[in-house]
């Protein structure tokens, strides 16, 4: 079985959202744990994750550094995050996968997904992405291209675009990783994206794409036999807050699919898990699971999680 393991950005900090490197490398760990257990029983896994936490603390140096050294491009902060946060994912992973006597190589892909230059997001940037601030500080990065828009009361907030994932264009790459036995962290973040310019090279744009959406691309290309988003809660819920609240078990994606137009998903949290376990079962494949990371190996199993199936 070959299993796309996509660890929210909540995998990779404390449970109070701390994102210290110490905080980081904790969370890895227990990650890697649920990783290793798979392993362990003969699953080919390969892992994304999120990565929004460390954008967001390379936002906030780029902000108060902008009045000494140009800011880092955004597709520069997704590259940086994959290359960090692979190589603590494969610190943990080794160390999960040693101590279970699991004789498995690691290894990490800088990965680049496609996107398209006419996307309507360039032109109409709707994603809210790090802190708020005073409009004086905003227009400083203003000067240097960055689109700002006046919150109101809490200030000014960067908006960037989050264009549709086309393609993974490192695909070959893991693959083969895949192919020789490593288990692979690959296409972090949903990716950086890059777009095919009027000369026909790639080139990184200012951009996020959807973590969940992505991993469901790279799920569909490498074709996984399951993809696995791996959240903070057990199943996803119908009615979430309220009295009438219940947990979702297996379900059809046609009927998760209606579940959604009800506007039962936010689109800030379990909405794109909705959208990309849907997208991956309509396109070939044989299920879809959201679960918590505690309950991964019984998720497979079919006795725990949102199970979407054709």
């Amino acid at each position: 079985m070959r299993v796309l393991l996509a660890l929210g950005g909540n995998a990779m900090t404390s449970a109070d959202g701390g994102a210290r490197p110490e905080d980081q490398i904790a969370a890895a760990s227990t990650a890697a744990a649920a990783v290793a257990d798979l392993v362990g029983r003969g699953v080919d896994v390969v892992l994304t994750h999120g990565n929004g936490p460390q954008v967001g603390n390379l936002l906030v140096k780029n902000e108060l550094a902008a009045a000494v050294v140009p800011p880092v491009p955004l597709d520069w902060c997704g590259a940086q995050t994959q290359a960090t946060l692979g190589f603590v994912l494969m610190n943990a992973l080794d160390a999960a996968l040693r101590e279970r006597g699991v004789d498995r190589r690691t290894a990490t892909v800088v990965t680049r997904t496609l996107v398209a230059w006419d996307d309507p997001g360039f032109t109409r940037p709707t994603k809210p992405i790090g802190r708020y601030l005073p409009a004086a500080d905003a227009a400083l990065l203003v000067e240097h291209g960055e689109t700002w828009e006046d919150r109101g009361d809490r200030g000014w907030r960067r908006v960037v675009a989050s264009p549709e994932p086309l393609e993974i264009v490192d695909l070959a790459a893991v693959e083969a990783l895949v192919a020789a036995g490593f288990v692979t962290v690959a296409n972090g973040g949903g990716g950086i994206p890059v777009v095919v310019d009027a000369d026909g090279r790639l080139r990184g744009v200012e951009a996020v794409i959807d973590k969940d959406l992505g991993a469901a691309v790279l799920a569909r290309d490498l074709r996984a036999d399951v993809l696995v988003i791996a959240t903070d809660v057990p199943n996803a819920v119908v009615g979430w807050g309220t009295p009438d609240a219940r947990p979702l078990g297996q379900v059809s994606v046609a009927e998760l699919r209606g579940i959604a137009a009800e506007g039962h998903f936010a689109s800030g949290s379990m909405g794109p898990k909705v959208d990309a376990a849907c997208r991956f079962v309509e396109r070939g494949g044989s299920r879809a699971v959201i679960t918590s990371l505690q309950h991964i190996t019984d998720a497979l199993d079919g006795a725990a999680g949102t199970v979407v199936l054709p």
